[in-house]
């Protein structure tokens, strides 16, 4: 039977490779890279939401300041793509274990406050300091080479680094979540008193998640900015964070396909939905309202429920046939 399991996982793991690979013959990629980019940004929004149990209210700001970060270190310095990548990941992850030191002090609503405050600050910066270009953003940052010899001035080319970068991440989500320190996590989660009593640093582990999450947004707005050549205020806004919170309340939390159903559901919105203009704004609310009402745990989650519902009351059902 485990061996079923695995086989069948492998099985769907070859088909969604098979299917990215060619999703850019019936899509426009630089669509799927800006999929890809926001599916990475709510995945690690998920992180810290469903296995810590921790809602921010500004992880727009990590996503952002990569973004600045790496448009300017590619444009002003001209090194290598990833070079310019890992800057923005680390300048992320510095300002994820700034804010973490303080935040994980409180609590609820009053963490979610003070990351929300530092988001506003990182806003201010961006919109003040003089290489981000204010409200016009940073703009026309070239397409470098990627390890000097992918040449991502082709949206194909580019398309398949942004999955291998993309892919990257949600692996590393996954390993995080299912190694004794994401276990670790989710009995923080879950009764935090009972992780203190049985002698976790609950602190050190929640400002490990907190700094791995911004790197992980961090480097979305890295792979973003290189694919779309910009950097604006509206990277490190607040809407932004709502809309990452958004695509992992519809896509479902604690589960790892959540942000990227609730991604190709959002940003398929407001991509093919563009002429209607604001309007957009009201269907998508109308389709957050739908599927609260209707998938308590997100599409996902809710598939899942019902799906491990199905096989207990399959399993039971033998179990009786083999009493009786």
């Amino acid at each position: 039977m485990k061996n079923d399991s695995i086989s069948r996982v492998l099985l769907l793991l070859l088909l969604a490779v098979v299917l990215l690979c060619l999703a850019p013959l019936v899509a426009y990629p630089l669509f799927l890279i800006k999929l890809m980019c926001v599916a990475l940004l709510a995945a690690s929004l998920n992180l810290l939401i469903g296995y810590v149990g921790l809602l921010s209210f500004g992880h727009a700001m990590f996503y952002g300041a990569a973004s600045y970060v790496t448009g300017y270190v590619v444009k002003a310095w001209g090194v290598d793509g990833a070079v310019g990548i890992l800057a923005g990941v680390a300048v992320a992850a510095a300002i994820g274990f700034v804010t973490g030191l303080l935040a994980i002090r409180r609590q609820g609503i009053y963490f979610s406050m003070i990351t929300l405050a530092f988001a506003q600050l990182i806003y201010f910066l961006s919109l003040r300091m003089p290489f981000t270009g204010g409200e016009d953003g940073l703009q026309n940052v070239p397409r470098p080479m990627l390890l000097g010899v992918i040449n991502t001035a082709d949206n194909l080319t580019l398309y398949y680094a942004v999955l291998v970068i993309v892919g990257f991440g949600f692996w590393l989500i996954h390993r995080t979540v299912h190694s004794p320190f994401g276990q670790v996590l989710r009995a923080i989660r879950d009764n935090e008193p009972r992780a203190i009593s049985l002698g976790y640093r609950v602190n050190r582990y929640k400002l490990i998640a907190f700094t791995l999450s911004a790197a992980l947004a961090g480097l979305a707005g890295a792979t973003k900015v290189l694919a779309f050549q910009l950097a604006t205020l509206a990277d490190v806004g607040w809407n932004t964070s709502g809309e990452a919170l958004l695509i992992c309340i519809v896509g479902g939390l604690q589960t790892l396909l959540g942000p990227v159903v609730g991604a190709l559901l959002i940003v398929s919105m407001e991509h093919y939905l563009a002429s209607f203009a604001e309007w957009v704004l009201i269907i998508q609310g109308l389709v957050f309202v739908v599927v609260v009402m209707s998938f308590r745990k997100g599409i996902v989650g809710q598939l899942q429920a019902s799906r491990k519902l199905r096989r207990e009351r399959e399993q039971n059902a033998a179990a009786a046939a083999l009493r009786s």
